[in-house]
């Protein structure tokens, strides 16, 4: 009997020490730090009583926030704006070229009284001029002179007619299905658009680089025309750069704007839009309280720093290990955009310090921000005595 009872204990032995010492250990699961959700606000928006307003921003989706008519209304020489860009789409040019010329002719000055007769927005021409593609797009821009704009129209495409065609394809395109193109100058009360249709418009003029450039240049002196200043008065006023007036009696003074702001450490760039205003300096002023409204709207919001206890594991054998932020994020909000956090932390067994174990991901609107997290300490086999005096931690 003793020899077997020996026997036992050798074959137990045997069998524990083995079992014991490489049996794999158990996944460890994290407890995750609570977070207390950032505090957004909306803000009071200074909207006027009467057309069409809206306003956007660069790298915000759609229009923030509208008001007035949903209608597609007159935009007067904001279609100049259309104008522009279709034309440079047929004949690209850069920032820095000159591109062809135009020689004008007696045409022009038939193009020039026709619209004096209208009492359109000109400048002066004379048979013979010399114009680049460049000074004709600075005319129609910065001018908003008709008479130019129709000789680029001409140029460019033979016909105001085929014009009209190229710049219908061109707005189907873009999307901007809600805007209807007459002509080339926005004389023709045909010309309409919804205010959130010009929101789109804006970004699309400020992401072409002549475009951008040539909507904020406050003067401009064209050989054989002369000197001619922004006819947009704010620009330069309350980080306003641009883009485009438009003034016409069936649509009422009309400005589709830009500005620049800093928040926080970004700056941001918001678009918009007014219509049907009385007059351009009452339009000015609306638009001026509009948009000090506005800024208040965007706000910097802390995520995370580098860092940050997010969780944090305890092993059975009593090893711990912090999970923080790998990386700092913050993010610029509109308004009461919500926000929220979800910790995705996998199991660990045993893993070195600075191994990533999972991501954090923030929601802010429909934006999706990402950020690994790893440990901080590492978690190490827990060794031979922990494992034969703990077997019920390992089976």
């Amino acid at each position: 009997m003793t020899v077997f009872g020996a026997l036992g204990v050798v074959l137990a032995t045997g069998f524990y020490l083995p079992f014991t010492l490489l049996a794999p250990l158990h996944a460890e699961t994290a407890q995750v730090q609570s977070w207390e959700t950032p505090v957004t606000l909306a803000p009071e928006l200074a909207f006027p009583n009467y057309g069409a307003t809206a306003i956007g921003a660069i790298g915000w989706d759609g229009s923030l926030a509208t008001s007035g008519s949903s209608e597609a209304l007159p935009i007067a020489s904001l279609s100049k704006v259309i104008t522009a860009l279709v034309v440079l789409d047929a004949h690209p040019l850069g920032v820095g070229e000159e591109g062809p010329t135009v020689t004008t002719t007696s045409n022009d000055v038939k193009l020039y009284n026709s619209y004096v007769a209208r009492n359109g927005k000109v400048e002066p021409v004379r048979a013979g001029l010399v114009l680049s593609q460049h000074q004709l797009l600075q005319l129609t821009l910065v001018a908003s002179a008709n008479n130019y704009t129709a000789t680029m129209v001409n140029w460019a495409f033979g016909s105001e007619e085929a014009y009209v065609a190229a710049a219908r394809t061109w707005l189907d395109t873009h999307g901007l299905t809600s805007t209807v193109m007459a002509d080339a100058t926005g004389m023709s009360p045909e010309n309409r658009a919804t205010a959130t249709d010009l929101i789109e418009l804006a970004k699309i003029a400020l992401a072409h680089p002549l475009v951008s450039q040539t909507v904020a240049t406050t003067h401009i002196s064209i050989p054989g025309v002369g000197e001619i200043d922004n006819t947009n008065d704010l620009l330069g006023l309350g980080g306003v750069r641009g883009i485009k007036t438009g003034t016409l009696d069936e649509a009422g003074a009309c400005l589709l704007f830009a500005a620049d702001y800093t928040v926080g450490t970004e700056t941001v760039t918001v678009v918009g839009v007014m219509l049907g205003g009385k007059d351009h300096p009452s339009l000015d002023k609306d638009i001026q309280a509009l948009l000090a409204t506005a800024q208040l709207g965007f706000q910097q919001i802390h995520l995370v720093s580098t860092g940050d206890n997010i969780a944090s594991y305890t092993s059975d054998w009593g090893d711990t290990s912090p999970v923080v932020a790998t990386a700092d994020s913050s993010v610029v909000v509109w308004s009461d955009t919500p926000i929220a956090r979800f910790v995705d932390v996998q199991p660990v067994t045993l893993a070195a310090a600075g191994t990533e174990v999972g991501k954090l991901t923030f929601t802010v609107g429909t934006r999706t921000i990402e950020v690994p997290i790893a440990l901080t300490k590492p978690i190490d086999d827990p060794g031979v005595w922990w494992r034969l005096t703990h077997p019920d931690e390992l089976f």
